[in-house]
């Protein structure tokens, strides 16, 4: 498409969204003097005008019921996080026995970790991407010192000498020279820093051939860009709702383990209550029984506020339609681009965008980096409303989030970076 750099061109591709009605359901950070233009829904999305209300429907149903609410609460709270199931596994593209929500992102990781991480013989070693989530790193490190191996079982893909982003080559090249040690593929969907998208697909095929195990931290990739776990053959996934999925700060966390694992209770696991079997829950049995797929990895009964939160943000998600969002993510993404590298080419060329121009690899974040300068320009865009993320050493990351940001937003971020 030809884009246009006026503000009337802005308004007018606002007009034509078919997904502009979506913006009047979130709500909008009031506390800047200047009209806040919300880039950060990488970090924390915008509260839905619904949870509110949700949450104040649990706690009127808390203070009517007391206990008695796990059975007759309008949304009774035993089986609350089935009510989340089919919409979450709607977001990631898997079956509903593949999908639970449950914890929080990091507790899942190490959770699927002691389940599908299992060094034997030679196999002790875990890919991953060089310079992935801090909390990634510190879990992968953690678990391969809980196993009694050190940073040198420990294989990081990165980019190469003088490039930001990772060549997809090289993953599947890393994989395979590494095919007779790797035990472990465990990669990040949407690279948190340069924003980029991974092939999910082919990385699980490569792993898959070279023997190992594969599984994915989708938290800047669920709700963001359009994913098909169960047809990719992922063998286990999880993500966090408050980037994206717009659910509460530290709200909780989705997780996916594919079909073929489903009744394979020869896997290890840390098991709790909520795991067992619903059928048995309540004999109080000392031995374990599984519930077949994902729900399976569950260890305590739901948080019910914060699974009221998301189960309204997952609603608007499913009312939009994954294929809508991602249209227009690809569309105000490549559009939020054209008016940065405009302004730094009339400006003297004083940015790069580090995530890759291809919409095959990104979803709706670009990464911006500044020769020099970048923490100075950041605190004078948020001085005018501008509410981005700041990355050391040189980065803003900008997240145009297709349910409540505009192209008008886009104009505005444009023109103050301009100014």
């Amino acid at each position: 498409m030809n884009f246009e750099s006026s503000l009337s061109f802005a308004k007018k591709m606002d007009e034509n969204d078919p997904l502009k009605g979506f913006r009047s359901k979130f709500l909008f950070p009031n506390f800047h003097k200047n009209e806040v233009r919300y880039f950060t829904g990488n970090s924390l999305g915008l509260q839905p005008i619904t949870t509110r209300k949700m949450i104040e429907e649990e706690l009127d149903d808390w203070a009517k019921f007391g206990v008695e609410g796990h059975f007759s609460a309008r949304r009774p709270w035993y089986s609350y996080h089935e009510q989340l199931t089919d919409l979450s596994a709607y977001v990631v593209g898997a079956k509903p026995i593949e999908t639970v929500v449950t914890h929080s992102l990091t507790t899942n990781i190490h959770l699927l970790m002691v389940s599908f991480y299992q060094p034997k013989g030679m196999r002790t070693k875990i890919l991953c991407e060089k310079k992935a989530f801090p909390s990634d790193q510190y879990a992968i490190m953690s678990q391969l010192e809980f196993h009694g191996f050190n940073k040198d079982h420990l294989i990081e893909v990165g980019p190469r000498a003088g490039e930001d982003i990772v060549r997809h080559e090289d993953i599947l090249k890393c994989i395979e020279e590494n095919k007779d040690e790797l035990a472990l593929v465990f990669m990040g969907g949407v690279n948190y820093y340069t924003g980029q998208f991974f092939d999910l697909e082919e990385i699980t095929k490569a792993g898959h051939k070279a023997g190992a195990i594969v599984g994915f931290d989708l938290a800047h990739a669920a709700g963001n860009v359009n994913l098909s776990l169960h047809d990719w053959g992922v063998d286990f996934a999880t993500w966090c709702s408050y980037k994206y999925l717009n659910s509460s700060p530290g709200g909780v966390s989705g997780m996916f383990v594919h079909e073929r694992h489903a009744e394979n209770t020869a896997l290890k696991r840390f098991a709790g209550w909520w795991g067992h079997d619903k059928e048995q829950r309540f004999l109080m049995e000392d031995k374990f029984h599984p519930i077949k797929g994902a729900e399976g990895w569950q260890l305590s009964n739901a948080p019910i506020l914060g699974m009221a939160a998301h189960l309204s943000s997952l609603q608007i998600f499913k009312e939009a339609g994954m294929e809508r969002i991602g249209s227009k993510r690809d569309l105000i993404t490549a559009y939020l681009e054209y008016l940065i590298l405009k302004v730094s080419k009339e400006n003297g060329d004083f940015l790069k965008i580090i995530t890759p121009s291809s919409i095959l690899e990104r979803g709706s974040q670009l990464s911006i980096l500044f020769e020099r300068g970048g923490k100075k320009k950041f605190d004078l865009l948020s001085e005018q409303g501008i509410i981005a993320d700041w990355r050391e050493p040189n980065v803003i990351r900008i997240a145009p989030a297709p349910l409540y940001n505009s192209f008008e937003d886009c104009w505005h971020f444009a023109d103050v970076l301009s100014r």
